[in-house]
């Protein structure tokens, strides 16, 4: 005869099971439903005719129509963001500067998934001689995380939109790398502060600018996003000013 102590253990283990199985859901569901590109900012940057621009199994590649590429940017996404969002972004910087950059698909939309992600990109290209690394948001801070390990990696600098280095990724202790980090005035996730607190996160030298009026989104083209402040400038504003922060950066870093 099942006592009733057992009974009592039994039921309390089927209840923990149906939360984890129910929370475990919940979380798929979430992290299944990423913000995904504005259509209209998407199909004009596939039209641009100075620059061309692939896609394979969620991965999108971006590099000039014309001329050779010696230098490459991994740039990883934002949590819950498609990487298509920020082919808009980067369209006019790549047809600038003649770099090719590879917005790599990481597993439920999450950056934290694929930290490895820049050594498979860099990898698969060896024709391109420099690299650099970075992502927006969340998606930035893994890419250092990966970078403070790979001190072999072919890698000149780090690019930051809307985040900044982890903890234990020691950048600060790397002079060798060029760095720049972009903020906005009106980011309500990676604010100001976040940015400037950990500045000394970063390499020495590091570039950290701030876009007036700019939030969190206009990073990528993918909608308004909770938790974001108000922008007080428009995304075509915001998308000149970061092209031409992050062009003369990888125009003039050493």
């Amino acid at each position: 005869m099942v006592s009733r102590r057992s009974r009592i253990l039994r039921r309390a283990a089927l209840g923990v099971a149906a939360i984890v199985v129910l929370a475990g859901a919940a979380f798929l569901v979430w992290a299944l439903n990423p913000a995904g590109p504005e259509q209209a900012s998407l199909a004009a940057a596939l039209e641009d005719e100075a620059i061309e621009v692939t896609e394979q199994d969620g991965t999108w590649v971006l590099r000039p129509a014309d001329g050779e590429v010696t230098t490459g940017v991994v740039f990883l996404p934002g949590a819950r963001v498609q990487p298509a969002a920020y082919v808009p972004t980067w369209a006019p910087i790549v047809a600038e500067t003649g770099v090719q950059v590879v917005i790599p698909r990481v597993p439920l939309n999450l950056a934290v998934l694929a930290r490895g992600r820049p050594a498979d990109v860099i990898a698969a290209a060896p024709t391109i001689d420099e690299w650099y690394v970075g992502g927006h948001s969340l998606g930035g801070a893994m890419a250092t995380s990966w970078l403070g390990g790979a001190t072999d990696a072919p890698v000149a600098g780090v690019i930051l939109w809307g985040s900044y280095p982890t903890q234990g990724a020691g950048l600060d202790a790397r002079p060798e790398l060029a760095a720049l980090s972009v903020g906005g005035t009106r980011d309500g996730l990676s604010t100001v502060e976040d940015l400037r607190r950990r500045a000394d996160l970063l390499p020495p030298g590091a570039q950290l600018v701030f876009i007036e009026g700019m939030n969190h989104a206009q990073f990528g083209r993918y909608g308004a996003q909770r938790g974001d402040g108000t922008p007080t400038i428009d995304d075509a504003a915001a998308s000149d000013e970061l092209t031409r922060v992050t062009a003369a950066f990888l125009t003039d870093a050493p």
